[in-house]
Order: structure tokens, then C-alpha cells, then sequence
């Protein structure tokens, strides 16, 4: 499968390039003779911060994740980081963009990259230069 490529760092790596550290989230690829499928964990993303878009070929998913605790609580132990996640996919030519859809659900973004039809044979009229 050289349909997709992505960033190669480990799950829990993270930057501080931005107000807070930046996560790679976990991403698993599937796929069948009709599309490719991507799963990626982003626990805790607002589905309101969620961004996926694509430009020139490259897949770019993006979303904040806040560690406050819900209203009329107050954290008492942590584990989930707040921060930003993103992770960037090249396409390959295989792959028709205009086409992609997306789904987020409990945490997972759920997208299918459906593959592009081979174009029909054409015939080309010759027309008798004269």
C-alpha cells in the first residue's frame, strides 16, 4: 500500500511549537479495492476544534483537546494531556479527493478515501490538415 503516507513518530510524541504541546495522534489505515480507510484517536478533541483539509494533495487533520474538568467538577488526576493534535497524510494520484468523508465519533475520526476510477478510453478526431 503506497496509496498514503504519514509523519512516522511515535504515539505519545508532542511539540511545543504552539500554546501547549502538539500531538501525533494514532492512526490505523485499512484497505479494500475501493477505498482506503483511516481511524485516528484524538481523545478529548472538541468536535467543534476538529479540522480535516485537504490541499495539494496532503491530508492534514487537526483538533485541541482541553483538559478541563466537566461543569461542577474539579480534576482530581490526569492522564490526558491538553494540547493540539495533528498529523498530516500525502496522497498518492490513486486516491480521489473530492470524494473523501469524514465521521467523528467518541473520540475517533473515522475517514474514508475512496480510490479514483482508471478515465475511459478516448478517441481523439484527426481532423486532414489541407
Amino acid at each position: 500500500m503506497a496509496d498514503v503516507t504519514g509523519e512516522p513518530r511515535a504515539r505519545h510524541d508532542a511539540e511545543s511549537t504552539r500554546n501547549g504541546p502538539v500531538f501525533l495522534p494514532t492512526t490505523d489505515i485499512y484497505e479494500n479495492k475501493d477505498a482506503l480507510y483511516l481511524s485516528l484517536e484524538l481523545p478529548g478533541v472538541d468536535p467543534d476544534s476538529l479540522g480535516v483539509t485537504l490541499e495539494k494533495r496532503v491530508l492534514t487533520v487537526c483538533g485541541h483537546a482541553g483538559g478541563d474538568a466537566p461543569h461542577g467538577y474539579s480534576l482530581s488526576h490526569a492522564e490526558y494531556r491538553s494540547g493540539h493534535y495533528e498529523r498530516s497524510f500525502t496522497l498518492s494520484d490513486a486516491i480521489d479527493g473530492d470524494r473523501i468523508e469524514a465521521a467523528f465519533t467518541d473520540g475517533v475520526l473515522r475517514l474514508k478515501l475512496p480510490k479514483s476510477q482508471p478515465a475511459p478510453a478516448k478517441t481523439i478526431q484527426v481532423r486532414a490538415a489541407g
